[in-house]
């Protein structure tokens, strides 16, 4: 468990704006006049249907916390690996990112027999905002 020791060095400045940079890409893509009109129609929504979802904080809070926490995650990763650059620290986001984030897509929304549509503007999105967190990390 010696990756704990890595939790006490954690550059917060760099987990913050990994984490709004994250969170900016996020709101972009989603746009209607990005992908989220693509998105919308691939999961058979409505903007109106989406605004009487509901939920408010209970949407918004457990999205911004992970986020926050991939984040984290990224920097201590970082620490541990000595990914002390942009390159090195933005590739190594970007592999898990496909690995992990896009391969839950794959799996998920597979078996759900949802749009590749779906997956593929999910995953995307996953993967830039990941593979742009470890760049902002490596950074600093």
């Amino acid at each position: 468990m010696d990756w704990l020791l890595y939790i006490s060095q954690i550059n917060w400045l760099a987990v913050l704006l990994a984490f709004v940079a994250s969170m900016v890409i996020g709101f972009v893509w989603y746009l209607p006049a990005v992908l989220g009109n693509r998105w919308m129609q691939a999961i058979g929504k409505t903007e109106e249907d989406l605004k009487n979802i509901g939920g408010g904080a209970g949407i918004w809070l457990p999205m911004m916390a992970a986020a926050a926490l991939t984040a984290i995650l990224l920097e201590v990763l970082a620490q541990a690996l000595g990914l002390d650059n942009a390159v090195a620290a933005g590739l190594f986001a970007l592999v898990l990112a496909v690995v992990i984030r896009a391969g839950g897509h794959v799996i998920h929304n597979g078996f759900a027999g949802r749009p590749v549509a779906v997956t593929l503007i999910d995953s995307g999105h996953d993967i830039l905002a990941m593979t742009v967190a470890g760049v902002i990390i490596g950074a600093m």
